[in-house]
């Protein structure tokens, strides 16, 4: 079964695209680094989209204590499901978590 069959809705089901918000505190440079040389290739097997990796966005109102924020969209919770649950990505977030801490919020968009 490939990642996108993984995805596939249920019958029935309806599909809402999902946001991953991603709030990281450094803590070992070097490892973030190999997390991050080896996401691109892991991410884009899958049917998610990269929309901001900032790592110095303007706080507008209250405080911000992180060093990077990073955005991704999918298609629906069963996507991200997908890419987040892969064995590809499981090994490569061993450096991630080594690397830094995350916040890590999941949205679901909005479906009128």
């Amino acid at each position: 079964m490939n990642a996108q069959n993984a995805a596939a809705k249920r019958p029935g089901e309806t599909s809402v695209t999902v946001y991953v918000i991603v709030q990281l505190k450094m803590t070992d440079r070097a490892a973030y680094d190999r997390y991050q040389a080896r996401f691109f290739d892991v991410f884009r097997k899958f049917n998610g989209r990269l929309l901001s990796a900032d790592e110095r966005p303007a706080v507008l109102e209250g405080s911000w204590d992180r060093d990077k924020l990073v955005l991704m969209s999918f298609p629906d919770e069963a996507a991200f499901r997908a890419w987040s649950e892969s064995p590809e990505y499981v090994e490569i977030s061993k450096d991630r978590k080594a690397g830094a801490q995350g916040i890590v919020l999941l949205a679901k968009g909005f479906a009128p």
